[in-house]
């Protein structure tokens, strides 16, 4: 259903999970993208192995470093000449429940979770926006949680993470819309991948949908294309929830 042929887009945190089936899904639409990994540099050769089409590429970046960022774009932007769409999607999460986690334990857990998907998340932003504001025209897409909603009672980095992402969202919607940059957020609740495989098996949670399942990868790539694809354009600002009508808000 969408075409982005001559699109580039950079996704972070595209070696595994919803980053990885939305790497596919654009490359099957016809754009050229470049896979973000951190330290897995064999899982992201692994999915640019399924990518169709040609020029592709992988990129590394701690995600922590500011300055590591702004090198990833660079590369990005020095290979490809111009990056149409941003996807925002590594993640970085540990769990932390107040009550059993020693004071060193809940700092490290705050610097890295915030670290890495607000503050990280921000940097990215930042330096790609630079670039398509000198170009008039973008989307950013953020991936967010519901978990920003709904709280994380074992992981409230986490959720104060993503809640913070769509305000950030919200905050870089209106101010880059004069720039004909449009900025949106999605916000998953659980999804079949890997990294949660042992949670979503737990009694109960594939019930909290009345769908009685979790969402696949390929539900949310399919739903981040939506909001990067031409004719979405009023949705800048929104955050859009993923969640089979298990949080309802």
């Amino acid at each position: 259903m969408f075409d982005f042929s001559g699109k580039q887009v950079l996704i972070t945190g595209a070696s595994q999970g919803i980053g990885r089936a939305t790497a596919i899904a654009f490359a099957a639409a016809g754009a050229r993208v470049a896979v973000h990994f951190n330290q897995r540099r064999d899982k992201a050769d692994e999915v640019l192995a399924q990518l169709a089409g040609q020029g592709h590429v992988a990129v590394q970046a701690n995600l922590i470093d500011p300055a590591a960022i702004e090198a990833m774009v660079n590369a990005v932007l020095a290979e490809f000449g111009a990056i149409d769409i941003l996807v925002n999607n590594a993640a970085a999460n540990r769990p932390h429940p107040l009550a059993g986690t020693d004071y060193a334990g809940w700092q490290a857990a705050w610097q890295q979770v915030i670290g890495v998907n607000l503050v990280g998340a921000a940097n990215v932003a930042y330096c790609v926006a630079r670039h398509m504001i000198e170009r008039r025209a973008g989307r950013i897409v953020n991936v967010s949680s519901r978990g920003a909603f709904r709280g994380e009672p074992d992981n409230p980095a986490y959720g104060a993470s993503k809640a913070g992402l769509n305000a950030l969202s919200q905050s870089l919607a209106q101010h880059l819309a004069p720039h004909n940059i449009y900025v949106t957020a999605v916000a998953p609740g659980f999804v079949e991948t890997d990294r949660v495989r042992a949670k979503i098996e737990q009694p109960g949670v594939r019930q909290q949908s009345p769908l009685n399942r979790v969402a696949r990868p390929e539900e949310v790539a399919y739903t981040i294309m939506f909001l990067a694809s031409a004719g979405a354009e009023f949705l800048t600002g929104a955050v859009v929830d993923i969640n089979g009508a298990s949080y309802l808000r």
